[in-house]
């Protein structure tokens, strides 16, 4: 089995730049050259799922939605026989939903995640199956840097853990020659901007955008900083949240990015020898949001699960508990009786436009 090798240091600052090449083809299952890292981002609906692949390392970020079953039959259709490390970002159910299937399936080596805690079934039966498994479990942190084969894995987020589950939520920075790779979980605005005061060594030339694209995350500021070539979310097609949020596809577009959707293009490959990339997409899509977002993309607080109601900004699950204990709610303002939330938070979860109330 390997071993994950763990190091800490300092950040290294990348330089020089890439050039990049796309096409746009159905994904094949490839050989992986010797200085290849193809980087897979699953469509597995309205959840996530990444799959890292060189010649001697397989990385899988993610495990897809608690309600579907296909991460399994995609590794395999990628050619997936162990995984030397199995990273799960964040405890929610859309991004931890298939990990007790991918641990039957495949002899897993190594397993990350932040260490928050979690009440769901969805999360207990995760633990469980990581508790059952022979793999080591590591919780990461900030500053923090590991060598996985040719991969080097650099930890940006958490510091420290809140008990807010987008704040405690993994963010790594992958390197592969001269390409850089940021992962951004479901990490939301505030802390994005304190990763930037801070002087974290953001640059990328491809960002998976934090929170399926969603406007509580991708300021521009942090956008500006990381400085990426290219953008992916992953979304379900017409999914209930509205996700990717109009501002933020406005938003890239505006900084001349290119971007690619699950939702529109479906799985999404792309494929680096360290300096270039070549991108190769399920479905031939070309821009999105060619409709407006339908009015009734919302989450009605009334009615919405925990695991829905954390979606929303601010919310964590502590706090939809509360919500939950208030109903029912007549007006949005009554949010300030929840603990932590003031007027200032309050406008934000209104600007939003995710909470809703609904006869």
């Amino acid at each position: 089995m390997r071993t994950v090798l763990f190091t800490i240091c300092l950040m290294l600052l990348l330089s020089g730049c890439s050039e990049i090449s796309q096409t746009s083809e159905e994904k094949t299952v490839k050989e992986i050259g010797e200085k290849e890292l193809i980087v897979t981002f699953l469509d597995v609906d309205q959840g996530d799922a990444t799959l890292l692949q060189t010649k001697d390392s397989t990385v899988l970020i993610d495990a897809g939605r608690h309600d579907r079953d296909e991460v399994v039959s995609l590794l395999k259709e990628a050619g997936v026989t162990e995984i030397d490390l199995f990273v799960e970002l964040t405890h929610m159910r859309d991004h931890i939903g298939q990990v007790a299937q991918v641990l039957a399936e495949f002899p897993v080596a190594e397993v990350w995640m932040s260490g928050d805690d979690h009440t769901t079934r969805t999360f207990e039966r995760a633990i469980q199956a990581i508790a059952d498994s022979v793999a080591d479990y590591y919780e990461p942190r900030a500053g923090e840097e590991f060598e996985i084969g040719s991969l080097t894995i650099e930890v940006i987020n958490p510091t420290e853990l809140t008990g807010d589950f987008h704040e405690g939520a993994i963010g790594l920075r992958m390197v592969h020659g001269e390409i850089a790779w940021l992962f951004m979980a479901d990490i939301e605005k505030e802390i994005e901007l304190e990763l930037v005061d801070n002087g974290v060594n953001l640059q990328a030339d491809v960002i998976k955008l934090g929170h399926h694209g969603s406007s509580t995350s991708s300021e521009e500021a942090f956008l500006r900083k990381v400085d990426p070539m290219y953008a992916v979310y992953s979304a379900g097609a017409d999914n209930e949240y509205g996700h990717p949020h109009r501002e933020v596809i406005e938003r890239i577009d505006r900084l001349n990015l290119e971007w690619y959707g699950t939702d529109l293009h479906g799985s999404i490959q792309m494929i680096s020898d360290g300096s270039s990339i070549s991108i190769h997409t399920e479905n031939n899509q070309q821009s999105a949001l060619n409709e407006d977002v339908p009015s009734d993309s919302c989450i009605n607080i009334n009615e919405a699960s925990i695991d829905e109601l954390t979606m929303i900004v601010h919310i964590g699950e502590e706090r939809a508990q509360q919500l939950i204990d208030m109903r029912p709610i007549t007006n949005l303002n009554e949010l300030t009786d929840i603990n932590g939330i003031g007027d200032g938070r309050l406008s934000e979860i209104i600007e939003e436009e995710l909470a809703c109330l609904k006869n």
